[in-house]
């Protein structure tokens, strides 16, 4: 028997070292476990059993997760991604399914609102956005590493966009010092606009005064830049929809009237008027640089403008010194 077979023949069902390992999780050993999770998972791995594989780091991830042990379990949903790309599994429902699984599992708490007063208070707080950072860190790390995986093994370019949802989700809640512009990529390249348009319905009630039309110009645009006219004007309809059954208002800023006037203006063929909209509120555009760049990538793919070579723009006038 060659040694590839005998190490196939040698290793047990996976049933029995998922049910052994639950025992020691339940016990408290979650070290002693762990470090099994990872060396008996390499083994199904090498022997080319990636369906086992993939059934005992499932269970592992998922156990440590529940017990709070988030960067055991982190790590374990890592490695299961890792055995989808060793064994080159095809993307698919199922193995979605799974990995929304163990996203459920990550967990979600929110921070202390109380303002600290005393040292304990300080510490507390201070523990509170360590975990968060952890938390955020380790599922980022799983969800990040699942949609490269969907990319290469079937899904659209971007990677499947239910992982994207979950991400963009996941960086609101948890973040302690929050990335809109994170968030807002993730959520672009999702299938759940409505979603969106909740989560900055949301984060409008708690930002800065000057952060609400900023945050949903860059959503509109971020779309756009993708060619997506449907969804970003979807979002809009939302956001007013949303903000005026909970007796809010939308940003009455220049911002926000030159995305009214752009998403007009894309409805038809109208160079002229999309360049003349650009001069005009340039004062409110200039306001966050990259949309200068985003309208770039629209006026390319809606009219077919040619964009600069990308070097004339970040480098150019260096050059022209040389």
């Amino acid at each position: 028997m060659s040694r590839e077979k005998l190490r196939r023949a040698i290793l047990p069902p996976v049933q029995e070292n998922i049910t052994k390992l639950e025992k020691s999780i339940n016990e408290g050993n979650f070290y002693g476990a762990q470090q099994m999770y990872k060396s008996i998972s390499a083994r199904y791995v090498s022997a080319e059993r990636y369906s086992e594989a993939l059934d005992l780091l499932e269970s592992g991830a998922c156990l440590q997760l529940k017990h709070g042990q988030v960067t055991c379990g982190a790590e374990l949903a890592v490695l299961f991604v890792d055995a989808l790309v060793k064994g080159k599994i095809p993307y698919g429902k199922d193995i979605l399914d799974r990995v929304r699984k163990i996203y459920n599992v990550f967990p979600k708490v929110p921070l202390p609102s109380n303002v600290a007063e005393d040292d304990d208070d300080v510490r507390e707080l201070n523990e509170a956005l360590g975990a968060a950072k952890t938390r955020l860190e380790g599922c980022s790390s799983f969800i990040r590493a699942a949609i490269k995986w969907s990319a290469e093994f079937g899904a659209s370019r971007n990677g499947d966009p239910q992982l994207h949802v979950m991400m963009a989700e996941y960086i609101y809640s948890e973040s302690t010092e929050l990335n809109m512009a994170k968030v807002s990529y993730h959520f672009v390249r999702g299938n759940d606009p409505k979603k969106f348009a909740s989560t900055l319905v949301n984060f409008m009630s708690k930002c800065y005064p000057d952060e609400d039309d900023l945050a949903i110009a860059r959503a509109v645009l971020m779309y756009l830049s993708m060619g997506n006219l449907r969804d970003a004007n979807y979002l809009m309809d939302e956001l007013k929809r949303l903000v005026g059954s909970q007796e809010l208002e939308l940003p009455e800023t220049d911002l926000i009237q030159f995305i009214t006037f752009l998403l007009l203006t894309l409805e038809r063929d109208a160079l002229p008027l999309f360049n003349m909209l650009r001069v005009n509120y340039k004062s409110s555009i200039d306001r966050e640089p990259a949309f200068n760049e985003m309208l770039d990538e629209i006026a390319e793919k809606f009219y077919g403008v040619q964009r600069r070579n990308p070097l004339q723009g970040i480098f150019g006038d260096l050059f022209k010194m040389m």
